[in-house]
């Protein structure tokens, strides 16, 4: 059906900075909003940023001021810049995308996810 693809991984050291990308394709009608969540290892999966619609957009605390939520609606593409970069920033980025189904028209509505990209920053 939909299937979001995520890249731009790596290892960067501390302070440094690191784009990531996530692409959205299949039988969408409609992408309503995308984002970012992260998971490291023992820990749970924590918002970073989203786009929730055109006027609204929302940041992790830990993230506020350093790293930067941007979208494609045309291309159904989210972008994360990320600036500062912490070592307890390391963690699998994945990206979600609440997208309507359909070819002419909603049908229905419901969350997807990605696979994840792994960001690590060495201290």
């Amino acid at each position: 059906q939909v299937q979001l693809v995520e890249s731009g991984g790596g290892l960067v050291q501390t302070g440094g900075a690191l784009t990531i990308s996530c692409v959205a394709f299949g039988s969408i009608f409609k992408v309503n909003g995308m984002g970012w969540y992260r998971q490291a290892p023992g820990r749970s999966r924590e918002l970073v940023a989203r786009i929730i619609s055109d006027t609204l957009t929302e940041y992790g605390d830990s993230v506020k001021g350093r790293f930067t939520i941007s979208r494609d609606k045309a291309k159904n593409t989210v972008d994360l810049q990320m600036n500062d970069l912490k070592f307890e920033d390391t963690a699998d980025y994945i990206c979600y995308a609440d997208v309507s189904i359909g070819q002419t028209m909603e049908e229905y509505r419901r969350d997807f996810w990605g696979r994840g990209t792994q960001v690590t920053v060495s201290s």
